[in-house]
């Protein structure tokens, strides 16, 4: 049963951290084809070594654009996708990332109608099977992978609980446990994708001001 403290310490983490990525980028999550490809999107920007920050403003930038789902994606010109993503800031990867997008895309549309419930159907509750599936789209390797099914828990139970080490990281740094089950007890009815975002952005938070204390040393 969780002490005191750790309750405290849960409800700190939330207070302090506790919002998804696809929040931040204005993406209002359901299990439809439009926002899991929204979601899907995100994850590969998030993927390439660029801030956080910059890869949200390029996900807005896309969805702007009227690139939201695989049809539109697929449909756009290559320098569409690059002006748009330069629009948001990506301008490090653009070039690579307009390419994969427009590659991805199509083969959404080709394998699933461009609809990702039916890479979820396809995967038949077994999560082995849908990283493998969603690490065939160009672009999302295996922390895209990971962010992706972080954030996608909240509408995908089966999903759940899903911590990978980026957010076990998190939950050490705040005096939680860094065990999956362990800290899915204390998620109560917290969105598990809420905290999982909270404790990866504790994560991060933490590199960030090592990194600055090195830079001022």
């Amino acid at each position: 049963m969780p002490t005191t403290s750790t309750r405290e310490a849960v409800r700190d983490l939330l207070d302090t951290y506790g919002r998804t990525y696809a929040d931040e980028a204005g993406i209002h999550l359901r299990n439809t084809p439009k926002p899991l490809y929204q979601l899907l999107v995100l994850s590969c920007l998030l993927s390439a070594r660029i801030r956080s920050e910059t890869a949200v403003s390029a996900s807005r930038a896309l969805s702007h654009a009227g690139l939201r789902d695989a049809r539109h994606m697929a449909d756009a010109t290559w320098q569409q996708r690059v002006d748009a993503l330069g629009e948001g800031g990506y301008r490090r990867y653009d070039e690579r990332t307009a390419t994969q997008l427009g590659v991805g895309a199509e083969l959404l549309l080709e394998k699933y109608g461009g609809d990702l419930r039916r890479l979820r159907e396809t995967a038949g509750g077994d999560i082995a099977t849908l990283r493998s599936l969603l690490r065939e789209v160009p672009g999302l390797g295996p922390v895209g992978v990971d962010i992706f099914l972080r954030e996608v828990q909240g509408v995908w139970p089966e999903v759940a609980p899903y911590l990978d080490a980026k957010a076990l990281q998190g939950a050490h740094r705040r005096g939680l446990p860094d065990e999956p089950k362990a800290l899915a007890r204390l998620t109560g009815d917290t969105d598990p994708a809420l905290f999982a975002a909270a404790m990866v952005r504790a994560a991060l938070e933490r590199k960030k001001a090592g990194l600055s204390r090195k830079e001022q040393g």
